[in-house]
């Protein structure tokens, strides 16, 4: 009998796979438990329905990411922070993901997460930086980011 998954099962196959098992699996195990349902037309029009609207969900994301990485490209973030001594250039704390973020929102209207900023550890120097933003697993920006005395 063919059967679509409602859920992931270890030994039987992926969420929205359609699989053949014995009739009596299904009936007695897979569908009371509502892990299958039968490969019924509208069932299998409801997983391509699915498979569809994720697909372009995909490609949305994907779409919105390479704008941003455009956006972001040649763009200069200028942090103002206190510091100890001109000479130094040691910073009275440290600059953060989150405050390049915020920066970022502040200047220019780009709105990127936090979590996609990839500081490896907070700047904690005067100076120009690269700072690389994964947006998405196939695109990535740069931001530059200048960190000068207040």
């Amino acid at each position: 009998m063919k059967v679509v998954l409602m859920k992931d099962m270890k030994s039987v196959g992926k969420k929205d796979q359609i699989v053949e098992v014995s009739d009596g699996y299904a009936r007695n195990f897979l569908i009371p438990k509502g892990i299958a349902a039968e490969a019924t037309g509208s069932v299998l029009n409801e997983v391509k329905n699915r498979e569809a609207a994720k697909a372009h969900k995909a490609a949305v994301e994907l779409a919105e990411a390479k704008e941003t990485a455009e956006k972001l490209e040649g763009v200069v973030v200028t942090l103002k922070v206190k510091a100890g001594s001109a000479e130094s250039g040691k910073l009275f704390g440290s600059v953060t993901a989150k405050d390049i973020g915020d920066a970022l929102e502040k200047e220019h209207g780009i709105t990127v997460d936090r979590r996609k900023i990839n500081l490896d550890e907070p700047i904690k120097k005067f100076g120009k930086y690269e700072i690389p933003v994964k947006l998405h697993p196939q695109v990535s920006g740069t931001v530059n980011v200048i960190v000068t005395g207040a």
